[in-house]
């Protein structure tokens, strides 16, 4: 080994002596923190990898394996209509109204299967960002006025940044599209109808697990929350009856499987994790062992678990530390970002608009904290601004970004955000 190889392994290891002599390990913040880390990735694993992410995972392989290139690039390609592909992506990431974590599953399986990098981001931002449940809480919690701009903001972000997107990377896509090819619609004679139900279902199944409680008691979203688990148990049931009738899983197989998940309710009710744990891994068991296209979707599904898991883990748990859960403190104080987000001018809003896109909002988690920073004398630009690039962004989202598209193209996509939600968040604060 040469001397400038061990030279850089002293410095190194030096280093990182160093970190670890000089620890402020007793000290009351940092000791906080690193609960606060520990904490949120505890309360990340428990409410969000089992309702979020595995049905995420479940949608990405599908993705992957039922849907051909062709009709990926018909509807997201580059020579799509670019009214029909920013459409579908925007319309698909307001249908699925998930967190910034959640997306990314999602959109490694798009962009993997030939997608444009344009109509890809867009539906990357849209995903988190335009939420019409956490929109219309927004509008009732903040005012209507930050609600609608919220919307507005969130839609034309969408369309911008992946318009950007695709124009400032179009000598690389074309690249990429080159060297995938488009191969032939290997459908072997399903009829759509029977793909369509399949998406449908975990679409389903996705969005009414993870339904959040709005803020009043009243109203269609009350009555879907009071009645999302049993919403989700049928879609449930009906993705059981079209594995066994379309797509060749034993149906005893899928009956045992059931049976099992309402023995878990019954032994745990009220507990709707472990029926949950159980109906999935039923499944994933039912598929793994049918040959053929079950057995493929399963190796998809977890190609896509052991590139995004690990990194979202670490991202969240650098978050905690950081940044604490809402309403705690890790090692950056929250009087220092209160402090700091009084004003509108260009460079508060900037500094709210990186915050926000290094912190970690659970979907409709950003209302209340919003809410208890304008108490604190947040301003109504910032805010915004934070509202924008927040729930879209985080540590963890950056990382999994990172490992999809590379360097060069998550720097610019994380800065057209930061840019964007800085700039409306400061003509926000001028005119209301």
């Amino acid at each position: 080994m040469s001397l400038k190889s061990e030279r850089s392994i002293l410095i190194l290891m030096l280093a990182v002596l160093a970190v670890f002599y000089f620890l402020p390990v007793g000290t009351p913040r940092f000791d906080n923190a690193v609960h606060e880390a520990l904490a949120l990735t505890r309360w990340y694993a428990r409410e969000h990898v089992l309702l979020c992410l595995v049905p995420a995972f479940f949608i990405a392989g599908a993705v992957s394996v039922f849907l051909s290139q062709e009709s990926v690039m018909r509807y997201l390609g580059p020579k799509a209509p670019r009214l029909m592909a920013y459409g579908v992506a925007s319309v698909s990431g307001t249908i699925l109204a998930v967190c910034s974590c959640t997306v990314l599953p999602l959109f490694a399986g798009i962009y993997g299967m030939g997608a444009g990098l344009g109509p890809a981001t867009a539906f990357l931002y849209s995903g988190p960002a335009i939420n019409i449940l956490a929109i219309v809480l927004t509008a009732k919690v903040l005012g209507m006025k930050i609600g609608i701009a919220r919307a507005v903001g969130a839609i034309l972000f969408s369309l911008i940044v992946g318009g950007l997107m695709a124009w400032l990377f179009r000598r690389s896509e074309t690249e990429r599209q080159a060297m995938n090819g488009v191969t032939p619609d290997t459908d072997e004679g399903r009829p759509l109808i029977h793909n369509a139900a399949f998406f449908f279902t975990m679409v389903g199944i996705l969005v009414f697990a993870n339904w959040g409680e709005p803020g009043e008691s009243g109203g269609v979203f009350a009555w879907l929350y009071t009645w999302k688990w049993s919403i989700t148990s049928a879609f449930g049931l009906l993705l059981g009856v079209i594995l066994s009738g379309w797509f060749d899983v034993k149906a005893w197989k899928l009956v045992v499987t059931g049976l099992a998940t309402v023995l878990a309710a019954l032994i745990f009710p009220g507990a709707h994790a472990w029926p949950f744990v159980t109906a999935t891994t039923g499944l994933t068991l039912s598929a793994m062992t049918t040959e053929g296209e079950m057995r493929a979707w399963m190796d998809a599904s977890w190609e896509f678990a052991k590139q995004i898991m690990p990194l979202l883990l670490f991202g969240v748990l650098i978050a905690g530390f950081a940044l604490g859960r809402p309403g705690n403190e890790g090692m950056i104080p929250s009087s220092w970002v209160a402090s700091l987000v009084g004003e509108n001018s260009i460079a508060v809003n900037f500094f709210s608009s990186v915050a926000g896109a290094f912190m970690y909002f659970a979907t409709l988690t950003e209302v209340p904290i919003l809410e208890g920073l304008l108490g604190n004398g947040m301003g109504q630009g910032p805010a915004l601004a934070l509202l924008l690039a927040g729930p879209a962004l985080s540590l963890p989202n950056m990382l999994v970004i990172y490992s999809v598209l590379g360097r060069k193209k998550t720097l610019v996509f994380v800065s057209l955000v930061v840019v964007l939600a800085t700039i409306t968040g400061v003509i926000y604060g001028f005119v209301s």
